[in-house]
This record gives structure tokens, sequence and C-alpha cells, in this order.
């Protein structure tokens, strides 16, 4: 049981700095074909999609069964969803602050992380 613990939290760990590098990567990446940074409605549009990008590519190495092969179908479709998922609400989490900076805690937490989470399904 320790062990599915801690294989978890390092995995949350991982997709959350894998989700923050991703950002800032399609921050560098949203430019036109004129090579101008993109603006309003088409940045965030990119960023979105791009983010997305993100957190299924790092997840797709994950998705092995217990004995080390490749998941497929249904199975592989369940993991990424469920991966995904822990993923966006680890990033909310690591958001989940005050102006004053300090965690929020509470019904403003519950609150900020499902708005966070709606926001990044969209």
């Amino acid at each position: 049981m320790s062990k599915l613990v801690a294989v978890v939290l390092s995995s949350l760990f991982i997709a959350n700095m894998a989700f923050a590098q991703s950002a800032s990567d399609c921050e560098a990446k949203a430019i036109d074909k004129n090579g101008k940074a993109l603006a309003g409605a088409a940045k965030t549009s990119f960023m979105k999609k791009c983010e997305a990008d993100a957190l299924t590519a790092s997840c797709e190495p994950k998705a092995v069964s217990k004995d080390g092969k490749p998941l497929a179908g249904a199975a592989k479709t369940s993991f990424m969803k469920k991966c995904e998922a822990e993923a966006v609400t680890a990033a909310c989490e690591t958001k989940a602050v005050s102006s004053a900076g300090k965690p929020l805690a509470g019904a403003a937490k519950a609150s900020f992380i499902k708005k966070c989470e709606a926001e990044a399904k969209n």
C-alpha cells in the first residue's frame, strides 16, 4: 500500500512539473506565421491546445500494465483520462494561493480548484 501511495504522489509531482514546464514551452511557441506573438483569443486557444497536448504527452509513457506492457484500447483510454485529470488537479492545487501568496484553504481552495479545473477542460 505504501508503494502505491509513493508512486501516486511521485506521479502527481512529475505531472505537475511537466505541466508547469509545458506552459512556459507553449508560451514560447505562441507565435504566428509572421513571427509575431499571438494575442487575445488566438493565444488563448493556442495555449489551451498546446497544454492539453503536453498533458497527453506526459501521461503517455506511464500507460503501462503491471507487467510492463503498454496499455491499449479501453484500458489506455481510461488511464489517460484519469492521468490527465490528476495532472490538472495537481497543477490547480499549486496555483491555489491568495494575493498575499499564502495557500488557500477550505471553501476558497475548493472553489478555486473547481474553477481552475473547469477552465482547463474548456
